[in-house]
């Protein structure tokens, strides 16, 4: 056979070139992702997306989401078909302070592994105790831990850290905050039973001043207050939290079963309301009398720590589910772990989002149908339909697998 000279080489080329596109066999180069999820059902509120979609990933980053990414497009492929995929959960009421506070645990072992790729702990360090929490909790865990400062300088390393009005230091807790502002998003303050008489108003002022020099939202733990609720709403601007507002005693209930005028007032004019369902701090007829009187909680949080995880808490997703069978959807309670909790709070990064750009933080579930039994904070027993089980995690596109009690 003659050797073709360049000319003629040159010519067929191109003429193979154009015979392969009319027979639509060459392709335009497509990306490689790291990473592809495909098949799954994508609810993203914060994006507005509640469709089937595939995420495309690299560099621990979402690059692109679309209706089909085919898998020779992925060096990785997780087949999420049948599964709910979400923005990575945040919740936004957890105690991880292990070895140290009370009730700590181990920030791992209710974070990354069960959906949730970013914690924020409910106060458990204060101004003196939060060097270790940066160092011991927050630096060392593979989920995101972020951190509540609490207003008592001690944190919870003692049974009511309200008992002596002198730990509670304005002053330290804004030099603390301005140097973390990294991980410290908010200040928590807990109304707990044994405040001296009139305390309760006086450590509000002192927090408000605080919150206000450093300008970051407060959480406000309610039950054990002495002065009514209200005036303790006073206290509080649009962007700051009132938790366990879902509780049996010192809920958000007056006398006769109707969330407060007060409330009502506070949330139009932008205070959220959060669950922190805890041990002690969600009851089904105070949470179902709220649902049906048209409020609904900003943020569902679990506050999971040592004492509860075994039960009646377990995960987020655990309580998540709970809501769903009292009546709220599945976008909605997603919105509350992830699109809400990321507008209340400055991560210093998008989360809760899977929009391009975002860090790759993804939870995956499957959406168990059939009969299933949850129980609120006082032992009562609630049977439901349906529940969120993790199955797998992502945080930055890094797999963490899944827990399964």
């Amino acid at each position: 056979m003659r050797k073709l000279d360049r000319r003629e080489f040159l010519t067929v080329a191109a003429g193979t070139a154009a015979g392969l596109a009319g027979t639509g066999l060459q392709r335009e180069r497509r990306e490689i992702f790291d990473l592809v999820i495909s098949g799954g059902h994508l609810v993203d509120p914060a994006a507005g997306m509640n469709a089937a979609l595939d995420i495309g990933i690299t560099g621990g980053r979402v690059v692109q989401i679309a209706e089909h990414i085919l898998p020779s497009e992925g060096r990785r492929v997780i087949d999420a078909t049948g599964r709910i995929v979400a923005p990575g959960l945040i919740d936004v009421h957890v105690h991880v302070f292990d070895g140290v506070a009370q009730v700590g645990i181990q920030p791992d072992l209710i974070g990354v592994a069960r959906g949730v790729t970013t914690l924020v702990d409910g106060g458990s360090a204060g101004a003196t105790t939060f060097p270790g929490f940066r160092d011991y909790v927050a630096r060392q865990a593979r989920s995101r831990v972020y951190a509540l400062l609490n207003i008592s300088m001690p944190g919870m390393t003692v049974p009511n850290e309200l008992t002596d009005l002198r730990y509670v230091d304005p002053e330290a807790a804004v030099r603390t905050i301005e140097e973390n502002r990294d991980i410290i998003v908010g200040i928590k303050v807990r109304m707990l039973a044994g405040i001296p008489g009139g305390g309760d108003v006086e450590v509000m002022r002192l927090t408000r001043e605080a919150a206000d020099a450093a300008a970051v939202p407060i959480t406000v733990h309610i039950g054990g207050q002495t002065s009514p609720l209200p005036r303790i709403l006073d206290f509080l601007r649009p962007g700051d939290v009132v938790t366990h507002a879902l509780r049996r005693q010192g809920s958000i209930l007056d006398e006769r079963g109707r969330v407060y005028a007060e409330v009502r007032e506070a949330m139009a004019r932008g205070i959220h309301l959060d669950v922190g369902h805890g041990r002690g701090n969600l009851d089904f007829d105070v949470a179902e009398a709220v649902l049906d009187q048209g409020i609904m909680p900003t943020t569902i949080s679990s506050d999971v720590h040592r004492g509860n995880v075994a039960g009646p808490v377990f995960d987020l997703p655990t309580t998540l589910s709970k809501f769903m069978n009292m009546g709220m959807t599945l976008e909605q309670v997603i919105t509350a772990a992830t699109a809400a909790p990321a507008r209340i709070y400055d991560f210093g990064e998008p989360l809760g989002t899977l929009t391009p750009g975002a860090a790759a933080d993804i939870a995956i579930f499957d959406l168990v149908e059939g009969a299933h039994e949850f129980m609120d904070s006082g032992g009562k027993r609630r049977s439901g339909e349906q529940g969120l089980v993790p199955y797998a995690a992502f945080r930055s596109g890094r797999d963490f697998g899944s827990i399964t009690r």
